[in-house]
């Protein structure tokens, strides 16, 4: 569960579902972890577009 002030960026029941298929078991940090990666990879990612001249971000930056 994402912390107080901390958006959760993933659906917890899809990424549950898929760690399931692989027989695995889910540790309740992981969509913490999952949510800072994708906020991190998002930040990286608007610096670069920032940096092409664009206020569009693209799959490409990430």
């Amino acid at each position: 569960m994402a912390k107080k002030g901390t958006p959760a960026l993933v659906v917890q029941s899809k990424v549950k579902d898929l760690v399931k298929k692989s027989k695995m078991k889910c540790s309740s940090d992981v969509i913490d972890a999952m949510s800072r990666l994708i906020q991190t990879t998002i930040a990286k990612g608007v610096e670069r577009a920032k940096a092409n001249g664009r206020k569009t971000l693209r799959g490409a930056d990430l």
